[in-house]
């Protein structure tokens, strides 16, 4: 039987061993080997007033001044538990001071410090000299050249005149006299580590907002994060038909795209990434909105003009093709030109559809009405009739009754007439007075005859009547001819 002391007292001395195992492994884990200049990652373990206490991987946990993390607005926009990039200012029995850059006085030796650590040093700009800034660091006067002041171009060097900012030192020479920062290495540093951040979400497939930045004949370059951009060909920009990029785009517009790929530039950190503004929406031909009928009545907007036809947008990125045989009724179209040009409105009919091949024939005559319509129910055969003349061909003159319905006067019939010259020299354009003879409706035909026809057929009449005689025996001819010329009268 044991004694309950005894094992009481054995509990006591494992639970001290353990509890002993657990602090060394605890200090094990702990970084004592760090100086001053160092760059560390701490974790934020509580926000006071005006201290701000981080975990610096040692026995000793680390204190910012609050001021030193506040943003452009002064505002705080971390919070208990984040992670935050912090140099090591200076390291006491008591206490390590850590902030983003050196600031405040200081001598040669913690200027050289920050040299050889990369450590960056708070600055105030103070005037413009040739060829850059004049900075004021812990003191000392350095000189930060234009190139170096920002990752962007400059275009107006007074706005940094003034603003405290934070360097690095890239030539520390003649003891301190001869100190050259820049503000750019820190900024790509940043920038490198937040695009390195936004690439974890950021991927094929992705939709991100972004600012239109440039526009190029071929596309558009997009800013996606800053430092970040991508290009939106023009085929990529529109569902619709585009012939130039300012057509919907311009510098400054908010756009969300389409991440379509994403590869490793020419140059290290460098990324070519293909974006799409349009594939952020549907495909129209594809929606299940697609509602357009055969039948259809639309005014569409003509987009492109070929030899062929013209193409004509009736809906958001769908496009039809009116042939050039479709375009009118009422007069012969040799080119779209003749009748349309590229932003022209028209009224097209929808003639066919092909969805599978994303195709659609329209018609701008249907739109307008068939001129034949109803033709028989104002004209008729042996009708005399005014129309004007259109064409002149050598098999006869091709003349207008009214737009889009034209008839043929062959020239068989012309040289049959009573004064065929007469007719010859009418030219294009001139007023005839004709006879309907047929009309083919189906063919859509007129053929037509002059009206001095039925005088041939009288003529030919009085010809075969003056061999008669009269009841003396004398021939009447005389007096058919009186009575013919008083009717010609």
């Amino acid at each position: 039987m044991t004694d309950p002391l005894v094992d009481e007292k054995i509990e006591a001395e494992e639970e001290e061993e353990d509890f002993a195992n657990l602090l060394d492994s605890y200090e094990s884990a702990l970084n004592d080997d760090i100086r001053v200049g160092d760059k560390i990652t701490t974790e934020i373990l509580s926000i006071g007033m005006d201290t701000i206490f981080v975990a610096t991987g040692t026995k000793i946990d680390g204190a910012v001044d609050k001021h030193d993390l506040l943003d452009e607005n002064q505002e705080l926009p971390y919070k208990v538990g984040d992670s935050l990039d912090l140099y090591i200012v200076s390291i006491s029995e008591n206490e390590i001071r850590l902030s983003k850059a050196l600031s405040g006085t200081g001598g040669f030796n913690q200027l050289r410090e920050a040299y050889e650590t990369n450590m960056p040093i708070e600055g105030k700009v103070k005037e413009e000299c040739k060829g850059g800034f004049n900075v004021e660091i812990m003191q000392q006067r350095a000189f930060c050249p234009i190139s170096q002041m920002d990752i962007n171009y400059i275009q107006n060097p007074a706005d940094y005149v003034g603003n405290t900012h934070r360097f690095l030192i890239i030539k520390f020479e003649e003891k301190g006299r001869n100190i050259v920062v820049s503000r750019r290495k820190i900024l790509s540093m940043e920038q490198e580590a937040a695009i390195k951040e936004f690439f974890n979400d950021f991927t094929v497939d992705s939709i991100v907002d972004g600012k239109v930045t440039r526009l190029m004949p071929y596309g558009a370059f997009v800013e996606v994060f800053p430092g970040l951009e991508g290009m939106v060909h023009i085929s990529e920009i529109s569902w619709s038909r585009l012939e130039k990029v300012d057509e919907i785009l311009k510098i400054g517009d908010d756009v969300r795209v389409k991440v379509l790929s994403i590869s490793d530039g020419k140059k290290p950190n460098q990324y070519k990434i293909s974006l799409s503004i349009k594939q952020v929406d549907e495909n129209p031909w594809d929606s299940k909105k697609f509602s357009i009928k055969v039948g259809d009545r639309f005014k569409g907007k003509v987009k492109k003009c070929l030899d062929f036809g013209a193409f004509v947008e009736i809906a958001s990125g769908i496009e039809g093709l009116v042939h050039i045989s479709e375009m009118s009724y009422v007069k012969r179209i040799l080119k779209p030109e003749d009748v349309v040009n590229v932003g022209d409105e028209v009224d097209v009919v929808v003639k066919s559809i092909e969805k599978d091949n994303k195709k659609i024939s329209l018609s701008m005559r249907d739109a307008e009405g068939d001129p034949w319509i109803g033709i028989k129910d104002k004209f008729a055969p042996e009708q005399t009739v005014e129309g004007t003349i259109e064409r002149k061909e050598r098999f006869g003159y091709f003349i207008s009754l009214i737009p889009g319905v034209t008839g043929l006067l062959p020239i068989s019939v012309i040289k049959k007439c009573h004064k065929p010259s007469k007719i010859e020299k009418l030219n294009i354009g001139d007023k005839i007075n004709v006879i309907i003879n047929d009309i083919n409706l189906e063919e859509r035909r007129i053929s037509f005859g002059t009206t001095d026809s039925n005088d041939e057929s009288e003529w030919k009449q009085f010809s075969a009547g003056s061999k008669s005689k009269n009841v003396n025996g004398i021939s009447d001819l005389g007096e058919q001819i009186k009575n013919l010329n008083l009717k010609f009268e």
